[in-house]
């Protein structure tokens, strides 16, 4: 398992989400890596369960877990790139889990070491993984002192 991985419901099909969410997974350094479930069927209340279970079972033992939630924390950039070298200095491997469109059982935040939110607007979960990929990215580059990172320009 890399250093950073993505554990995500649903197979991102060639697109734009897929695309984007490549180009930052590779320029990552450690690159980010990907692990896709398959979505579940039933009701709600069972998707959710089951795919909260399989992402749980999905996660390595000892892994750092940081579970996409709305109700999670929502560090600006600069603040992301000071925690992800905090969990990155661990050296266990850090594992961010998103869950698929019903969002996640209470199981999953509460395996979780740290909830993270991209904020309080609702986020197709494909679209969901290129924004991740993009703020670890730049978070990586912040903590490089490199330029790509603008903060308080808008």
């Amino acid at each position: 398992m890399a250093a950073l991985h993505v554990i995500a419901i649903g197979r991102l099909r060639d697109g734009p989400e897929a695309a984007l969410f490549a180009r930052y997974a590779e320029r990552l350094r450690p690159k980010l890596g990907l692990t896709e479930l398959p979505e579940a069927r039933g009701s709600a209340a069972e998707v959710k369960r089951r795919e909260s279970a399989a992402l749980l079972a999905a996660l390595p033992a000892g892994a750092f877990a940081v579970a996409l939630d709305p109700g999670g924390a929502a560090p600006d950039s600069a603040e992301l790139a000071v925690l992800l070298e905090r969990w990155l200095g661990l050296g266990r491997g850090v594992c961010f889990l998103i869950g698929g469109a019903e969002g996640l059982a209470a199981e999953v935040p509460a395996r979780a070491e740290y909830a993270l939110s991209l904020g309080r607007m609702t986020w197709p979960h494909f679209l969901a993984r290129a924004m991740l990929a993009e703020q670890l990215y730049r978070a990586r580059a912040i903590a490089a002192g490199h330029p790509y990172h603008r903060g308080g320009r808008f």
